[in-house]
């Protein structure tokens, strides 16, 4: 989404300067039919005929098919909008070698930009006023030096983001990072998330379950904050905040069916039991549907029958709420 925000903005830019040169050229034209005495002396320069960039591709096609040439059409014999949206495909590391061909459009600020904020979605930095001379490429190889870094070493690599200037010590600022960021090690995740539950918390708060059946949710949950491989004080915390989450974003629905924390709580420690009863290639006798319907409702009276038989189906189509 990132990507494509940035590259409309950077072809309305070109488009712009390219109609613009295209306006200047016809009232060159204009002023040179009305006559040497009328038209201004810059303005009779020569100026070359502007045309539509579908026509001079063409024109190129052709001249290359005539030639028998092979290979792929060098980029600054395009239009440079169309230039820059092929080089938009790339990734950081074919930029730097494309760079080395064509070096102004490789080296293009807004390119740079749109790495950035796709595989880094929210940093502190992107919302400063930004010093002259400031480079997206410098700022795409820090972000990627401090994720290589905190994967090593958590506690270096959130020093090295806020030595920069990257990221601000605040327990938001970080948290969205964390959700707008796919380059983060999950391991290294968890342990920092277990010492900083400011930061936890404010990580919960960026999740909208409007509208989203339990088990979904859930999955949506862990998959931006893993869940431990064992049971214990820290999993507990993180089914309380998304219980309460939950709740918070999905009025009606506990008001219709009747749910609460502690019951949402109840059913989310029922799913989990269940994926491992149902993905478990050791669990040989697998849970039925019936049998899952009687034990959650023992501890969740108030959840229908139907409702609690849904999320049995849910588990059992798609699969696993923590994989």
């Amino acid at each position: 989404m990132g990507q494509g925000l940035w590259r409309v903005v950077r072809n309305q830019q070109l488009q712009q300067q390219y109609s613009e040169q295209c306006y200047l050229q016809r009232d060159r034209e204009r002023s040179r039919r009305a006559g040497p005495s009328l038209a201004d002396p810059l303005q009779q320069r020569h100026t070359p005929q502007c045309q539509v960039p579908g026509t001079d591709i063409s024109h190129l096609l052709r001249v290359r098919k005539g030639k028998d040439e092979h290979g792929f059409i060098d980029l600054e014999m395009l239009p440079p909008e169309l230039s820059i949206t092929i080089l938009s495909y790339l990734n950081a590391t074919d930029l730097c070698l494309a760079s080395c061909v064509w070096q102004d459009l490789g080296n293009d600020e807004y390119l740079w930009q749109g790495l950035c904020k796709s595989t880094w979605g929210h940093c502190s930095i992107y919302n400063r006023r930004l010093p002259s001379g400031f480079s997206y490429r410098k700022l795409y190889m820090e972000l990627d030096e401090g994720s290589l870094t905190f994967n090593a070493n958590l506690q270096e690599g959130i020093s090295y983001f806020m030595s920069r200037g990257i990221l601000v010590d605040h327990p938001k600022e970080i948290a969205k990072f964390i959700f707008y960021t796919r380059m983060l090690n999950w391991k290294m995740l968890r342990v920092y998330l277990d010492e900083r539950r400011d930061v936890l918390d404010e990580l919960v708060t960026l999740h909208n379950f409007s509208n989203q059946f339990l088990p979904n949710a859930l999955r949506d949950f862990f998959r931006h904050i893993h869940a431990p491989e064992e049971r214990g004080e820290y999993l507990e915390t993180l089914i309380t905040k998304f219980s309460h989450r939950f709740c918070a974003c999905n009025p009606t629905l506990v008001q219709d069916v009747g749910l609460s924390p502690d019951a949402v709580y109840v059913l989310c420690y029922s799913l989990i039991l269940l994926s491992i009863d149902l993905t478990s290639p050791h669990v040989k006798n697998k849970m039925s549907k019936r049998e899952f319907i009687r034990n959650t409702r023992r501890a969740a009276q108030n959840i229908s029958e139907d409702f609690v038989g849904h999320l049995y189906d849910n588990i059992y189509l798609i699969g696993h709420v923590a994989a």
